[in-house]
């Protein structure tokens, strides 16, 4: 079978590919914006350009059986767009409904689409989400993926593609992007975080289960035309996650009680209410679909990866000093 990779070059799309170039039977075909990317072995690398409505993915789309998309822009700090949302939907929606066009006509048989679990929204309350939870996203980001999973919907119904939604929370490893990656320079550096007073339920997936899952639904027939929310199974709190990560570098974690209306106050004089959120409110989900559907289940616990996310980071860091 020849599956093509969108975003090869990503945090998950690199994993993704390693992953897949295991098996034999299958022909790995990846896409980036410019020519010359390293790629692991069996795994040929088509550059596209950048990903919008006028992309041309014919040649990558040469007698591919399933595409995983997951070229996307995502959460961009300091964004100095003018139309940030505008900026989102011309590469998630009108990017990810331009290849599935393309697709559809190439004769692919099944579409995988990675979109977010900030679709949902960005903290539960008093449930878990689960594939019947409506919808509510706050950002920009989050919008535009449900946007481009309504337009897949519409534009695949009544075909012969099949289409399989996959909603992750925050994925993690030692060299994860982003918030994590500041999360974990700052468990590195000792600072005092003032957490050990949180008590929220976080669900995160760790990069190795998600990698896992969707090469599962690569083949598996359950998957056809299903949304799925992915996580590790076990919920933790921040503090956990600090924890975790700093045995992992064996250190010892450094948490002030700093009582949780100070800490939310102290974000909303800084205008970081939507780091408050993420750090300590909670956000879990219902990934039981996954579960009794295909069978699936995590095969690291994220006490289990987050410790080893911890061992890998200081070995990134130790390697780049």
């Amino acid at each position: 079978m020849k599956i093509l990779v969108t975003g090869v070059t990503g945090f998950i799309g690199q994993s993704l590919v390693d992953r897949l170039a295991v098996n034999q039977d299958y022909c790995i075909w990846g896409t980036a914006r410019r020519a010359g990317v390293k790629a692991p072995k069996r795994v040929s690398v088509i550059p596209v350009g950048d990903v919008c409505s006028s992309t041309n993915w014919s040649r990558a789309l040469q007698d591919v059986g399933v595409v995983v998309h997951l070229a996307a822009r995502a959460h961009v700090l300091g964004d100095s767009s003018l139309d940030p949302l505008a900026e989102f939907r011309s590469i998630n929606v009108e990017g990810a409904l331009t290849l599935a066009r393309q697709a559809l006509d190439a004769g692919v048989k099944r579409f995988i689409f990675i979109s977010s679990i900030g679709v949902n929204g960005s903290y539960t309350s008093d449930k878990p989400f689960n594939e019947s939870s409506i919808p509510a996203p706050h950002a920009d980001y989050a919008i535009s993926k449900l946007e481009a999973e309504q337009g897949l919907r519409v534009l695949l119904k009544g075909s012969d593609m099949e289409l399989v939604i996959i909603r992750p929370p925050l994925v993690y490893a030692g060299h994860a992007p982003g918030n994590f990656a500041r999360l974990l320079k700052l468990v590195a550096c000792r600072v005092p975080l003032p957490f050990s007073a949180v008590r929220n339920t976080r669900s995160m997936i760790a990069l190795e289960n998600l990698v896992e899952f969707i090469t599962l639904c690569i083949e598996h027939p359950a998957a056809a035309n299903e949304l799925f929310l992915v996580s590790d199974g076990v919920d933790v709190s921040t503090t956990d996650i600090i924890c975790y990560l700093a045995a992992g570098m064996s250190l010892k974690a450094h948490l002030l009680p700093v009582p949780n209306f100070l800490i939310r106050y102290g974000a909303s004089l800084l205008g970081k209410q939507a780091v408050y959120t993420q750090l300590c409110g909670s956000l879990a989900i219902d990934s039981s679909k996954a579960r009794d559907l295909l069978g699936w289940s995590p095969q690291v616990t994220p006490e289990q990866a987050l410790f080893k996310a911890g061992q890998d980071y200081q070995q990134i860091v130790a390697l780049r000093s």
